[in-house]
């Protein structure tokens, strides 16, 4: 039951991860960011979302330590970069991570984009530090369904989670049936689709039933999709507005209007096509 915002579902390790969460894609380090991240913990927020590319894993990990909630009650993710992938230096570039948050474990770890002749040989690299303990939970972002069965194939590891571009332009339906199917948790980047869906009819028209923001509306059609959510802002009234989501409850209705809505769009690239 999700039910606030503290609310976890059992990856299929037996990890708890938050349903709700912050990224902080181009929150740039200083003030702002540590601001931001303070604000959000305050409003309950437990899991941020960050990555090598995003260079500002140092400013979230001294952010989490001028922070007086307890280690054990967030929940970090952060993922290898493309450049970085394969086996040791795959290695090389966690322990990089991991010191520049001056953590001593990720909660979860992630490949970031399937990089072809590589992601197989990372994945097994993803495989060693979580037998040694290094990281609670890994998985992999951008990949879909046959990038997933060839780490499925050569792996002894399941990917715990999926990240993927996700918004009801972009449904995915086929991955997340497959997700699913295979209890691999999907995960939502650009839930929001950048703010490009403000203006929706179908998303306006739900959104005043319950008198609530389209944005909430999405977010809230993520988690009844079972989809983990993880919107991006630097913004105080957002951050509240974002996490304001567990006290309604689309209709089966709703939900089949929404995903009614998808025409296959990306913001971002398609991973089969990335341009390595």
């Amino acid at each position: 039951m999700i039910k606030d915002i503290h609310s976890t579902t059992t990856l299929h390790n037996g990890v708890k991860m938050p349903w709700f969460g912050l990224g902080i894609y181009k929150i740039e380090e200083g003030e702002e960011l540590i601001s931001t991240v303070h604000t959000a913990l305050e409003l309950g927020y437990r899991s941020f979302d960050t990555a090598s590319l995003y260079q500002n894993e140092r400013g979230l990990g001294i952010a989490i330590k001028a922070a007086s909630i307890s280690r054990e009650e967030l929940f970090i993710t952060s993922k290898v970069w493309n450049t970085d992938q394969g086996y040791e230096s795959t290695l090389t570039a966690f322990d990089e991570s991991l010191e520049r948050l001056g953590l001593d474990y990720l909660d979860l770890y992630l490949i970031h984009w399937p990089v072809p002749n590589l992601y197989k040989d990372t994945w097994k690299a993803l495989e060693k530090l979580y037998q040694e303990g290094k990281v609670r939970a890994i998985g992999v972002s951008n990949f879909h369904i046959h990038h997933l069965q060839d780490v499925m194939n050569i792996g002894t590891i399941k990917p715990m989670v999926n990240q993927v571009e996700y918004h009801p332009k972009l449904s995915q339906e086929k991955l997340r049936f497959f997700c699913q199917q295979e209890n691999i948790q999907l995960e939502a980047w650009s839930p929001l689709m950048r703010g490009r869906l403000q203006g929706e009819p179908t998303l306006m028209k739900i959104a005043a039933k319950y008198g609530k923001t389209i944005a909430q509306v999405i977010l809230r059609w993520d988690l009844q999709n079972g989809v983990i959510t993880i919107p991006k802002t630097t913004k105080k009234e957002r951050l509240i507005e974002n996490a304001n989501i567990f006290d309604f409850f689309l209709t089966p209705e709703d939900m089949e209007q929404i995903n009614s809505l998808n025409e296959n769009l990306r913001t971002g690239k398609d991973p089969d096509h990335f341009g390595y």
